[in-house]
């Protein structure tokens, strides 16, 4: 049976690409991979690019939080070492938190972007790719609030 094998890449519409380009590369730590007149190609380092941020035309506006359209992307990092090293730079560049969570085959920090898309980054908590299914499925799963705050990077 054909699937889905994976998530190419998320492109952005943003207000200011040059204000996006710096926080996504000087925060949040991606490469750029190709700039143009439009917009700007970032990548983890291993594929062509794993977000686009294009320049939004003059007056454009976000959608709401809650609204149709894009609710979050999700971005992962190695493990909590990395979730905690970036929590911390996170702080350090006033980034406003949505949330921290459990989710138990997970941990995620949620947070916004300058235009207020809400990004998820997170870690897996489980061995394999079948535990956290495993997890995923389990009746009654339910989150926790996720504390990172006594714990140091």
């Amino acid at each position: 049976m054909n699937a889905p094998k994976r998530v190419g890449h998320v492109v952005l519409n943003v207000s200011n690409l040059e204000a996006s380009t710096r926080f996504y590369t000087e925060v949040l730590g991606f490469e750029i991979a190709r700039q143009s007149d439009f917009g700007t190609f970032l990548t983890c380092g291993k594929i062509h690019h794993d977000v686009a941020l294009f320049q939004a035309p003059e007056g454009a506006r976000p959608i709401s939080q809650g609204q149709i359209g894009l609710n979050h992307m999700a971005i992962q990092v190695e493990d909590m070492d990395a979730l905690k090293y970036f929590y911390q730079r996170f702080k350090a560049h006033n980034v406003t938190f949505d949330r921290l969570t459990e989710h138990r085959m997970t941990s995620s920090i949620y947070f916004f972007d300058p235009d207020g898309i809400r990004i998820e980054f997170f870690c897996n908590t489980t061995a394999t790719a079948e535990e956290g299914l495993a997890l995923m499925r389990a009746p009654g799963r339910g989150n926790r609030e996720l504390v990172l705050e006594d714990v140091p990077a």
